[in-house]
């Protein structure tokens, strides 16, 4: 890494160098729904990486490691099995980064075990994720950025998935001009959990056809092997690569790459984004022979299976990709939010607007916002706007029986009807003939009182353009 800074400069991992946040670093998957929209073709090349047996010293080069606490600490994220945080990481890399560089360089480093996280999946069902000690995030951080620049050339163009410059939103477009082009069946696969089905010597194969550098091999090859601690115990990993640590998408897309070419060559019209992969055909007999064959390809060359469940042979009308689907209109095939992405939207607004939560109505409205505003960065691509309207109006209404709800008695609903503006006599008639929460909730009464006007000023984000 060359030599040591004087401890009276700006040296490796200081808190003013580790705060800032350069444009340069990439890193752990950013959210499509950041990203911009206009389809992007890559430079492919089919060639390997330059090789290298000194790529440990390019990974440990004091610009990289800079760039790669910099992006940890601003990813945050939560702390690994030793419970230390990204504020904590400057002070310990200062004092023990030496070591570590020496284990590195020497080949005989040794991650840590990862902390097993469950979550649910939104359309049902669970998501293990690994998080690693925020040291073994900075490596492993460290490596993709060295590994991406060389690799990234040379996958697929219609892979979208965790790629610089790549979101959800291009794969979405690219199945769109499918379909508009005439490919009306899709062979829609979903891999049965990729993440924790991957073989590692299949893995590892794939990574030394690209690599020299041994060192580089074996800490690639211990991120995988890593044991999961769940519950203070600590279980050993025989295949996956955990979703949770920043070289997880590079290495899924490096194997799947070999699926993407595969396609190519028998020319399908094809979209993938991580382990969701649709292929378009013009038939369903055509679809079922792709689907056998493609299940050939994935569990003799792959070692991976399909979820049948998830997985199916349909018209593109009856299929969703990636939150998103597709239908005619007059003169072209037009883009929208899918039903269950509705449904699952609907299901979150509600557990936040649930009328015992015991939260002040601003204070619900902040929480339920943030959630809002995520939702409409991803789907605000969607092409028709009135779903937006309807689910404004529906969100609106949801805040009104909330407060109908805290007024509780009908002495104070009258006393906060009349400070709303509305007539005494009016409130007064009104409150004797409620005839239940929800229904009240969209009365014109109601919507007087706490028009739109009134949710805009506590800032309620608006799903629909104002």
């Amino acid at each position: 890494m060359g030599t040591q800074r004087p401890n009276n400069q700006r040296g490796l991992f200081c808190e003013e160098s580790a705060a800032s946040f350069g444009a340069s670093a990439t890193g752990e998957a950013r959210s499509a729904a950041r990203q911009g929209v206009e389809v992007h073709t890559a430079c492919q090349s089919n060639e390997r990486p330059t090789p290298t047996d000194r790529l440990m010293e390019m990974i440990c080069a004091e610009e990289n490691i800079e760039a790669a606490v910099r992006r940890v600490r601003a990813n945050a994220g939560s702390p690994g099995v030793d419970g230390m945080t990204t504020r904590e990481l400057p002070r310990y890399l200062k004092r023990n980064w030496p070591q570590i560089q020496r284990q590195l360089t020497d080949g005989r480093y040794q991650p840590q075990a990862v902390r097993r996280v469950v979550i649910e999946k939104p359309g049902g069902g669970e998501r293990m994720l690994g998080i690693p000690t925020v040291i073994d995030r900075v490596i492993q951080q460290a490596v993709l950025q060295v590994l991406q620049p060389q690799w990234d050339g040379t996958f697929h163009e219609r892979s979208y998935g965790f790629r610089p410059g790549r979101s959800a939103h291009h794969a979405v477009e690219q199945a769109q001009a499918y379909i508009s082009d005439g490919y009306r069946y899709v062979v829609d696969i979903d891999l049965e959990q990729f993440f924790d089905r991957v073989n590692h010597d299949v893995l590892m194969s794939r990574v030394a056809q690209r690599i020299d550098d041994k060192r580089v091999l074996r800490l690639i090859r211990a991120y995988l092997t890593s044991g999961i601690m769940q519950g203070g115990i600590t279980s050993p990993r025989r295949a996956g690569t955990p979703q949770g640590g920043p070289l997880s998408p590079l290495l899924s897309n490096l194997l799947l790459d070999e699926l993407d070419w595969e396609l190519q060559r028998r020319g399908h019209q094809f979209v993938r984004y991580a382990d969701d992969c649709n292929i378009y055909v013009r038939s369903e007999r055509s679809g079922q022979r792709v689907m056998e064959s493609v299940e050939r390809f994935l569990v003799k060359r792959l070692r991976l299976r399909i979820n049948h469940a998830k997985s199916g042979v349909a018209t593109v009308w009856e299929r969703s990709f990636l939150g998103f689907s597709y239908r005619q209109g007059r003169q072209r095939v037009v883009r929208t939010i899918a039903p269950k992405s509705i449904a699952r939207f609907r299901t979150k607004v509600r557990q936040l607007t649930k009328r015992h939560r015991g939260r002040s109505l601003p204070r619900m409205i902040v929480e339920l916002s943030q959630y809002l505003r995520g939702w409409k960065s991803y789907f605000r691509w969607s092409q028709t706007q009135t779903d937006f309207h309807d689910l404004d109006g529906w969100i609106r209404r949801r805040l009104r029986s909330y407060q109908w709800k805290q007024w509780k008695h009908s002495r104070g609903r009258v006393a906060a009807l009349t400070k709303r503006g509305i007539e005494f006599w009016d409130a007064v008639w009104f409150v004797r003939r409620a005839q239940g929460i929800w229904a009240e909730s969209r009365s014109v009464v109601m919507s007087r009182a706490l028009p739109t006007a009134y949710f805009d000023e506590l800032g309620l984000v608006r799903l629909a353009p104002k």
